[in-house]
């Protein structure tokens, strides 16, 4: 008897130990992570049995442009059930099959790549000026298919745990908020809601393998609500945004990060501009502007930001020590200098560009205008180094703080490991932490979002919901840093043709060639930086050029559809050249909004 009760043991341990558990009905069930391995195949051999077997042959013949459209609509939904994965694990190839329809830039290569996927395919059917190209179709249709060929061999190799798994889910929940709500990458269909319901639902059946733990109803329902509140309100002009993310995808994306502690698996600690622990994306902490630092050794500590900070209003760093860099990055003007463009040095002639300001700076992997360079580090090198700026050199002033024991004594606790030497390395390095420590995010729309409903007056609410629907804003400003670098993984930033002009109304185009000047490809041409709009009420006069002196100058130019609008020819422009239609009312929502994103001064 002992031996048979011996034998019927090790028999069930070894099932546990091959399928993970033993269900109520005794048949050996699969491991959470087994079954989330199947469902993604099985939802991607549903779309890849579409896309070959229906898409594809109707585009190689003669079916309607409506019922393309149709066919385009149902691929595209069954794709946002593997987005999440997609995304995560294989981002090169999501650019191919669901990016932005523009060139993918290596500046460092001199090379432009042509786009490809959903977004692509979107524009030629969707598009209302130019007829179907049946051959291009099938060629991005053919292009899409082996780039799902080429998921499969991807996720066939992927060894996945239970951490990774919530890590895209969580993931997924805030590019719903910030990017797919948004309509970014569905511009000309409009059909971001309902895609965003698809996706919420995929989200829930991969958690339901997980459902064994105390909490699960409970988000389960939450996951419904959200769905339910996206199919009931599928218009896009009209959906409710602020509520949408405040009560129902805020508390989503929170639960879903305790249900995953309550179920043992910890959130990963490495360093990310999103921290993997934040639980909205307006929590006070965040974003983590040390992911942006070159190397771990120029990581920030307080003794940096403190040399830093003196070191930023110390003339000592340029050629005449007459100016610094709180010259023209003023901390009373949100750290701009309210000129449409300084003075030179030498004070004969203007900069170039305006002055934008520093505060979350440190939040986007470009700086410049024209995106020049990738660290706040170089940046420092590169404005103490420019003759009309600062006309200094960083050998020279180490040379000169040497001989200060004040700054020995500063630079000493800050790089411990100088031993008293000064290095020109250690300024650029002082001054990016001191600009590392500039992350404000507490302006009265971050309080509404972390749950002060009157932070925000109604109509400030409905600015907020144009910016990120009819207006179009937040499909180049993401939410929350309202800047180009693209959610949720923050490690890329954008940049955009709108077609400045040389004043308001003007249609003459701005003559600064923009990343162009560096890189010679014609895609960049008059292209630049998008920033940030936080603290924008604070940062006139506006654009790279300084010629619009006020906000509703600004949204005119936007709702008249850029250069476009302003009948200006220029052939690469990004911005959506049809006109927004704003009323006065609601260009008056939107400036209202925009106000509600500066930042409440420094307690201290």
């Amino acid at each position: 008897m002992k031996k048979t009760i011996s034998l019927f043991a090790a028999t069930v341990l070894v099932s546990i130990g091959l399928f993970g558990w033993i269900d109520r009905s005794g048949q050996a069930a699969q491991s959470p992570k087994k079954r989330v391995y199947r469902q993604f195949l099985t939802d991607l051999d549903s779309l890849e049995n579409h896309l070959i077997h229906r898409f594809l042959p109707m585009a190689q013949t003669s079916a309607s442009v409506d019922s393309l459209r149709r066919t385009f609509l149902d691929s595209r939904r069954r794709f946002k059930k593997l987005e999440h994965f997609t995304e995560y694990y294989l981002p090169g190839s999501s650019r191919l099959i669901n990016g932005t329809p523009l060139d993918e830039v290596e500046v460092e290569e001199t090379k432009a790549f042509e786009p490809g996927g959903y977004q692509v395919i979107e524009e030629l059917l969707f598009a209302e000026d130019t007829g179907l190209d049946r051959t291009e179709l099938v060629r991005q249709l053919q292009n899409l298919r082996n780039q799902f060929v080429r998921v499969r061999t991807v996720w066939e190799a992927t060894a996945l745990t239970d951490a990774h798994v919530f890590d895209a889910l969580r993931l997924q929940v805030f590019r719903i908020i910030s990017l797919g709500i948004a309509g970014f990458d569905t511009p000309l269909c409009r059909t971001a809601l309902p895609e965003a319901a698809i996706s919420l639902a995929s989200l829930r059946t991969y958690l339901s393998f997980y459902a064994e733990h105390d909490g699960f109803e409970a988000l389960h329902q939450r996951f419904q609500e959200a769905e339910m509140y996206l199919t009931k309100h599928p218009d896009f002009d009209t959906f409710d945004r602020a509520h949408f993310i405040l009560t129902l995808a805020n508390t989503l994306s929170t639960d879903l990060l305790a249900y995953q502690k309550t179920a043992g698996i910890q959130p990963f600690t490495e360093v990310r501009a999103l921290r993997a622990d934040a639980a909205t994306l307006f929590e006070p902490n965040a974003f983590n502007p040390d992911f942006w630092a070159p190397h771990a050794g120029m990581r920030t500590n307080p003794a940096k930001v403190l040399l830093g900070e003196k070191l930023f209003a110390d003339p000592i760093l340029s050629a005449d020590n007459t100016r610094s860099c709180a010259s023209c990055h003023q901390p009373d003007k949100a750290f701009t200098d309210g000129l449409p463009k300084n003075t030179t040095l030498s004070g004969n002639r203007l900069v170039s560009r305006n002055t934008p300001t520093l505060i979350n700076a440190a939040l986007q992997n470009s700086q410049f205008y024209d995106m020049r360079s990738q660290t706040l580090e170089n940046q420092s090198l590169d404005v103490v180094h420019n003759v009309d700026e600062m006309r200094g050199s960083l050998e020279e002033a180490a040379r000169k703080l040497q001989q200060r024991p004040e700054y020995i004594s500063r630079f000493k606790q800050a790089f411990p490991d100088s031993k008293g030497t000064i290095r020109p390395v250690d300024i650029q390095n002082a001054l990016s932490a001191y600009e590392r420590s500039l992350v404000r995010l507490n302006a009265r729309f971050d309080r509404y979002m972390r749950g002060e409903k009157t932070a925000l007056s109604v109509e400030e609410v409905a600015g907020f919901n144009l910016f990120m629907g009819k207006a179009k804003c937040g499909i180049c400003h993401f939410m929350p840093l309202f800047n180009g670098t693209i959610p949720p993984g923050f490690t890329k930033t954008e940049s955009e043709i709108i077609g400045v002009p040389v004043r308001p109304n003007a249609k003459q185009l701005d003559p600064d060639p923009g990343r162009y000047a560096l890189t010679k490809l014609p895609s960049l041409k008059n292209a630049f930086k998008t920033p940030t709009v936080r603290n924008i009420e604070r940062t006139a006069p506006y654009m790279h050029n300084g010629a619009f002196e006020t906000l509703d100058e600004v949204i005119d130019f936007y709702d008249k559809g850029g250069a476009a609008g302003l009948g200006i020819e220029l052939e690469n422009q990004t911005l959506p050249a049809d006109r927004l239609n704003l009323t006065k009312s609601e260009k008056a929502a939107l400036k209202a909004f925009l106000t509600a994103l500066t930042d409440a001064p420094e307690e201290g």
